[in-house]
C-alpha cells in the first residue's frame, strides 16, 4: 500500500508529485495526460518565472522535472484513467482503464476539468467540420477564413489572439452583459483591426451544409436574429470538473467541483485532498493549482508523518 495517491498530471498534480518525493512519501503518480488544460495553448504569459511559454513546451517542462525527482519514491502510471475510487479498510483504492487496482492510505485528487460542450443544434453533428475546441489544432486549418469565438472568458480571448495570427477575421461572442477576460487582455485582442466582440448574445444553432457556413444568434437585448457567416466557431464556455469517480466519496457542489478546507485543501472525507480546477475555490489558474496542491501535500505529510 502506498502512503500516497495522486490522481491527474496538470500543474497540481505534478507539484505535488515533486513534493511527495522530496517529503519521502511512497507515492503512486497517475495520469491520463501530461500538462492539464495548459497544453492547447500556443503562448503562456503568466507562468511565474516564464515570461513566455507553450502549452506544450509546459508540460513537458513538469513532466520532466517530477520524473528528475521521482527516485524511488514516486511510481507513475501515464496513459490511464482511473473509473472508481473506494474506500478500504486502510484507506483507498483505485480501479484504473486498464482493470488495475491501487491502494493508498491517502489520495490527492487533482484530476482538473474538461471544456464543456456547445449545447446547441449542429454542434455535435459538425465537430471537426467546422466546429472545434482546440484552436492549436485546428487554428491553421483556418487560415485566410472568418472564424467565431464562442466565450468571453481568458481562454476565449487567448484563442481569438491566437487565431488573429493567421484568419482574416475573428468574432468573439459572449453570452452575458460584460467580458470576463483580464482587462488587459481584453482591450489587447480587441484592439486588432480584424477582431470584433459582441456582448449580450445567445447562440441558437450551427449553420452548415457538409461544413459550417455561420452561426445563427439572437441579441438578448433587441431580441433579433442574426446570422454571422463564419467556417469556424472556436468553443471557449468553460470547465467540466473530471471528477465523477469520486462521487460516492467526497462532497461536491452543484457543478460537480469538491468542496474543500481552503485552510488544508481536506475533503470531506477523510485522508482525502483536492486541489486545482476540480475543486471550489473562486479561481483556476495554473499557478493557484500549484499553490494549492504544495499547500495539501504540506497538510499530507503532516497527516501522515508528523503526527
Amino acid at each position: 500500500m502506498y502512503d500516497l495517491l495522486i490522481i491527474g498530471g496538470g500543474p497540481a498534480g505534478i507539484s505535488a508529485g515533486i513534493y511527495a518525493s522530496r517529503k519521502q512519501l511512497r507515492t503512486l503518480f497517475i495520469t491520463k495526460d501530461w500538462g492539464g488544460q495548459s497544453t492547447v495553448s500556443d503562448d503562456i504569459q503568466n507562468w511565474i518565472g516564464t515570461p513566455s511559454i507553450s502549452g506544450v513546451k509546459l508540460a513537458e517542462n513538469l513532466r520532466a522535472h517530477l520524473e528528475a525527482y521521482a527516485g524511488d519514491k514516486v511510481d507513475i502510471i501515464s496513459n490511464q484513467t482511473v473509473l472508481k475510487l473506494d474506500k478500504i479498510q486502510d484507506g483507498y483504492s483505485v480501479k484504473l482503464s486498464d482493470e488495475s487496482i491501487h491502494e493508498g492510505k491517502a489520495v490527492l485528487i487533482t484530476s482538473g476539468s474538461e471544456r464543456k460542450r456547445l449545447p446547441i443544434p449542429g454542434a455535435d453533428e459538425f465537430e471537426h467540420k467546422g466546429v472545434t475546441y482546440c484552436a492549436s489544432c485546428d487554428g491553421p486549418i483556418f487560415a485566410g477564413q472568418d472564424v467565431a469565438v464562442i466565450g468571453g472568458g481568458n481562454a476565449g480571448f487567448e484563442t481569438a489572439a491566437q487565431l488573429l495570427a493567421y484568419t482574416k477575421s475573428v468574432t468573439l461572442l459572449q453570452h452575458g452583459p460584460q467580458f470576463k477576460a483580464d482587462p488587459v487582455t481584453v482591450e489587447k485582442v480587441l484592439a486588432h483591426e480584424n477582431m470584433t466582440g459582441l456582448l449580450n448574445v445567445e447562440t441558437k444553432e450551427v449553420v452548415a451544409d457538409k461544413f459550417v457556413k455561420g452561426i445563427k444568434y439572437v441579441d438578448t437585448q433587441t431580441k433579433a436574429e442574426h446570422i454571422l457567416p463564419v467556417s469556424g466557431i472556436f468553443v471557449e464556455i468553460g470547465m467540466i470538473p473530471n471528477t465523477d469517480y469520486a462521487g460516492d466519496i467526497v462532497e461536491r457542489d452543484e457543478y460537480k467541483r469538491i468542496v474543500i478546507d481552503p485552510w488544508t485543501q481536506k475533503t470531506s472525507a477523510d485522508n482525502i485532498w483536492a486541489a486545482g480546477d476540480c475543486t471550489n475555490v473562486k479561481y483556476h489558474q495554473n499557478n493557484i493549482a500549484a499553490g494549492d496542491a504544495v499547500r495539501a501535500l504540506e497538510d499530507i505529510y503532516v497527516t501522515l508523518k508528523a503526527k
